[in-house]
């Protein structure tokens, strides 16, 4: 199994693994991109995975759908390209042999969802190269969970989103984390402002910065990695809640839903 991200647009990553011979996509918001892999493998598309209904997440779906044969999945309680299998916590797809769990995790959108394999034996070509995860678990979790970041809570509330990062941030952490952008850099720069003193953040925040300026992705990151600098994961944590209350001190930083909802203010005037 191949672990791959097609680029497309300005900063969103298509994910795409195949056996070399089916593939499954997630989030295709732009077709071409998934056509231009498929022509130069030589790949039959099997699967489409959906998180959410944003254009830039579906907008690639009906042709590719319409060219390949290949099924849609998405979620359950939003609007995406028809037809399409709907999903809900506790549905599970299998794909390319693979059995892919679903979790409701609104915040960004009101029914968003996420997929997770526990058992991913890929190889992972994100870094140059194609290293062998080796049964590595894998979370595609659209725009729920960035690295470094949380999506914005365009439809849901600040305690759907906690409700939803908790969920995410239980899983093992050695869980790849295949998130939908390349927020990465402007993320940490962030975390780096809420928690200036955190020595994992800013050795995470060189070796990202060493990535992008060889034009390579931060991602997939592991979900260890997030829980030890993504501050959206950390609200608990007494730096990460008195940082809140110093930008809003009406903030109870016993309570972590308070707490993200005043880092995700702070977050959308963050330059």
């Amino acid at each position: 199994m191949n672990l791959l991200p097609l680029p497309a647009f300005a900063d969103n990553y298509i994910w795409m693994l195949h056996d070399a011979v089916d593939a499954v996509v997630v989030d295709p918001g732009d077709a071409a991109p998934v056509f231009e892999a498929l022509g130069r493998t030589g790949l039959r598309l099997q699967a489409i995975l959906v998180t959410h209904h944003h254009a830039d997440h579906v907008g690639g779906v009906a042709a590719l759908r319409e060219a390949t044969g290949a099924v849609v999945y998405g979620p359950a309680r939003e609007t995406i390209p028809e037809p399409a299998v709907r999903l809900a916590q506790g549905d599970a797809v299998t794909a390319l042999g693979l059995r892919f769990e679903v979790f409701d995790v609104p915040g960004h959108t009101s029914g968003h969802i996420a997929y997770y394999c526990a058992d991913l034996d890929a190889a992972d070509g994100t870094e140059g190269g194609m290293a062998r995860l080796g049964g590595t678990p894998a979370l595609f979790c659209g725009d729920t969970l960035f690295s470094g970041g949380c999506g914005r809570l365009f439809e849901g509330t600040p305690a759907q989103m906690q409700a939803s990062l908790d969920t995410l941030a239980a899983l093992p952490g050695d869980t790849r984390v295949c998130c939908a952008h390349e927020y990465t850099l402007s993320n940490l720069r962030f975390a780096c402002a809420v928690e200036p003193g955190n020595q994992a953040l800013l050795h995470h925040l060189s070796d990202c910065e060493s990535l992008r300026a060889r034009g390579l992705p931060t991602l997939p990151s592991r979900m260890a990695t997030e829980r030890n600098i993504n501050p959206f994961l950390r609200t608990r944590e007494s730096a990460v809640a008195q940082a809140a209350q110093v930008v809003d001190a009406r903030v109870n930083p016993a309570d972590a839903v308070q707490v993200l909802a005043a880092l995700r203010q702070w977050k959308n005037d963050f330059r």
